[in-house]
């Protein structure tokens, strides 16, 4: 398995620098109050993830672009969520305090800090922003609070050999949803009011662009009349006609608030869990259907597909997840973990599909 891994980190080297820019992340809110994070994770390559489960007490070290010592901390908070590439460090989960965190690939956008050595002790490598986040603050206002004093510069991940450009959301227990994007060098934190993320480009322009569909709706249009002819839609689902269904980031984040703002009620967490599945079914990337033009140097297709689907209940501190090779849902509770363990716990994410066959009674 080690050496399988191994290869496919060869290939990422060549292919994330041109694919993996499909990510999608929604929120979704229960009348019990119950918030849900859920996303999908698109990559040119199996990243080969597990859940890890973080303990209380756990001792951090961020890293360098100079290779010097970077922020020491100790976990305040145990946390749960999915790795990658091997890495003791969450790309997407929570919190025991109900604190989510996922992050998502931004190319051609992100821009980290300048750096000088005097900024070691306060510097934090990118891809280990999101677990620091999840160890040390409970909710968002924590977070906006004292981002500002991380330095967040440019670094070489050695497993992918090269500098990730990739943007979080954050959101807490309560539902409250922020954006942190590095752009040009700055930190920018934005405020989340839709719970909603893709990629590129910025956030603010996300937002900017969703005026470009102000007609979209759920509710099925009336026929009108024209030039005295009366025109009436085909059939259910009109009022969505000119959403956008291609695989690019502007498009998805339209699809992702059409979606997320026009699902009925929901009353609890499992049901709502089960909705942002069915809603993230939208989002499903089959392998080959969004490619590069061209192959790689060993002759390979650069495709991205969804290797990972995950949501996390926040106020029952449950994470789910369903893979490419496995579409059943599978769950791993926080309240069940030792939170005051001594060393990371690993799940295995990884499995094939089960089919189950029925017979006739």
């Amino acid at each position: 398995m080690f050496k399988r891994y191994i290869v496919s980190f060869a290939l990422a080297a060549t292919m994330f620098t041109t694919a993996s820019d499909a990510c999608t992340g929604i929120t979704l809110t229960a009348k019990d109050g119950s918030v849900i994070h859920a996303r999908t994770l698109e990559f040119a390559v199996d990243l080969g993830s597990n859940v890890l489960v973080v303990p209380r007490g756990y001792k951090r070290q961020g890293t360098t672009p100079d290779g010097k010592n970077g922020k020491k901390w100790t976990s305040k908070y145990a946390s749960i969520g999915a790795n990658g590439s091997g890495v003791p460090w969450i790309f997407d989960g929570f919190n025991e305090k109900g604190l989510s965190m996922g992050l998502f690939y931004h190319p051609t956008t992100a821009v980290y800090m300048p750096y000088k050595k005097s900024d070691a002790k306060n510097t934090i490598a990118v891809w280990e922003l999101g677990s620091y986040i999840l160890e040390n603050f409970a909710t968002t206002e924590e977070v906006k609070k004292n981002i500002k004093n991380i330095v967040v510069p440019a670094v070489v991940f050695k497993e992918w050999g090269f500098v990730p450009p990739v943007h979080f959301i954050v959101t807490d227990a309560k539902g409250k949803s922020i954006v942190i994007e590095y752009l040009k060098g700055k930190l920018h934190v934005f405020d989340n009011p839709l719970g909603v993320l893709t990629n590129s480009p910025s956030f603010d322009w996300h937002m900017t662009n969703l005026r470009n569909y102000p007609n979209l709706g759920a509710t099925q249009p009336k026929s009108r009349k024209v030039g005295g002819i009366e025109l009436k839609p085909f059939g259910m689902g009109a009022g969505m006609v000119g959403l956008p269904g291609d695989f690019t980031p502007p498009s998805r984040f339209v699809r992702a608030v059409a979606f997320t703002t026009s699902i009925l009620p929901t009353s609890n967490g499992k049901e709502t869990v089960i909705e942002a599945f069915h809603i993230l079914n939208n989002f499903d990337i089959p392998k080959g259907a969004a490619r590069e033009p061209h192959k790689d140097k060993h002759g390979n297709i650069i495709a991205d597909f969804t290797t990972w689907t995950s949501a996390s209940d926040l106020k029952a501190k449950k994470f789910y997840f369903r893979t490419y090779n496995n579409s059943q849902i599978r769950m791993v509770d926080l309240n069940k973990m030792n939170l005051n363990a001594k060393k990371i716990v690993t799940i295995p994410m990884e499995g094939k599909e089960s089919i189950k066959e029925l017979q006739a009674q």
